[in-house]
């Protein structure tokens, strides 16, 4: 049997695992890289003659049957894509902007030419959650999704939490160990975890979500002070990828922090690890974790994609039936000042009588019923560290609350995860 011929375009971390785990594998073939810089010292040995830097160099070939874009970003990445599916290629990538911004796009256009595009990388990294979705849980009714979906903001709220250190110091150190890139923006805003959430409840509700109706928070403003207190109270903080859909269709999908009950699962996931918690029927609560980043971790899963396809390529002539896009409508968006939350308000209030009934006073004005309120000692500037849990509400009543809440300095305002 012929071999399964492949190109890569990106030879960076997850391109050379990539590389070097096809090496074990007789049935596929590297028959082109594309590279930025063909001189560049490398971790594997290579022929100069699989090495170009003009990735057309594989995208015009017709001999290579897959394409493997593992560059990342939209541009020239969509170009890139677009012309192989055009030329007859299967697609396998591990880009997550480009599937939340343009996924239906490229799935039509895939579909018109009759090649699939897989993308279980692009998700959790070497956690295969695309795949089970659409195979073994797919006579599921999916309705939501908690997940940990980042490394460098896990392992970031990880040291803050266990060392007792501000963000702004577990950060330089997560720079300095390259858990966190120089510019940590798309990951500790929270969009590398809202290009995810993006694409993966889309796949489980099977009804599309539009990235810019995904509300995003990152773990900036989250505190040593507030790791401190989530734990006297029974929390751990989190940033949570989170996706609930109701029975007509309302799909409120959302990035942020969140206290996490210490009795769930997610909460013990620590470091760069990542998890991935589905609730449905009929399977009911399940949680897949692992390493969700990562030379061979991220390689796993692509190259599980480029055997999915090699298993079947010539077999059939409509590969991978369950694995291509089929849904067309669109979920209606929640925004994000009528979801229902339970709320964790760390207030700093001048040291005087009747404080606390005020702001008891304000929340029961709006109806919001108080979980817990808690005063810790008096500073020296005669200002007094309340603490109030709130119970299930809606959040535009929350914000109402804040603005009423004059004499007081409102320090943080994190979201408690449903069941804790």
């Amino acid at each position: 049997m012929d071999k399964l011929k492949l190109g890569i375009i990106g030879f960076g971390t997850v391109g050379t695992g990539v590389y070097k785990t096809l090496q074990n594998v007789k049935e596929v073939e590297v028959v082109k890289i594309a590279v930025k810089n063909i001189n560049k010292p490398r971790q594997v040995d290579l022929p100069t003659s699989m090495l170009t830097d003009n990735p057309y160099e594989i995208i015009n070939n017709p001999s290579i049957d897959v394409v493997v874009e593992l560059i990342g970003g939209v541009n020239p990445a969509k170009e890139y894509i677009e012309t192989a599916i055009k030329n007859g290629k299967h697609i396998v990538t591990a880009n997550k902007e480009l599937l939340a911004k343009f996924g239906e796009e490229l799935f039509n256009l895939a579909e018109e030419y009759n090649r699939v595009i897989l993308y279980e990388a692009a998700i959790a990294g070497g956690i295969p959650i695309i795949m089970p979705i659409k195979t073994i849980l797919a006579g599921n009714k999916i309705t939501k999704i908690q997940a940990i979906l980042n490394g460098t903001t896990n392992y970031i709220l990880t040291k803050m939490d266990s060392d007792g250190a501000s963000y702004e110091d577990v950060l330089k150190e997560a720079q300095d160990l390259g858990y966190a890139e120089t510019d940590p923006t798309g990951d500790v805003e929270g969009f590398d975890a809202a290009y995810k959430i993006t694409t993966l409840s889309t796949i489980a509700f099977k009804t599309r979500i539009k990235l810019e109706n995904v509300y995003r928070e990152g773990i900036t403003k989250v505190r040593k002070e507030d790791m401190a207190k989530a734990n006297e109270l029974g929390y751990k903080i989190k940033l949570i990828a989170s996706a609930t859909i109701d029975e007509n269709n309302n799909a409120d999908v959302r990035v942020h922090p969140m206290l996490v009950s210490k009795n769930s699962m997610l909460a013990h996931i620590d470091y760069v690890t990542n998890a991935v918690a589905i609730s449905g029927h009929p399977i009911g609560n399940i949680v897949l974790s692992g390493p969700g980043a990562g030379e061979f971790p991220t390689a796993s899963s692509v190259v599980g994609d480029i055997l999915a396809i090699q298993a079947e390529f010539g077999k059939t002539d409509y590969m991978l039936p369950m694995m291509r896009c089929h849904h067309h409508s669109k979920a209606n968006p929640v925004k994000i000042e009528d979801t229902f939350n339970k709320y964790y308000i760390s207030i700093t209030a001048p040291n005087a009588i009747g404080v606390i009934a005020m702001i008891g006073t304000i929340c029961a004005n709006k109806n919001i019923s108080l979980s817990s309120i808690l005063q810790k000692g008096v500073s020296e500037d005669n200002t007094a560290d309340i603490t109030v849990i709130t119970e299930r509400c809606r959040e535009k009543l929350i914000r109402e609350v804040v603005a009423e809440l004059k004499d007081c300095t409102v320090n943080s305002i994190i979201r408690v995860a449903e069941g804790g």
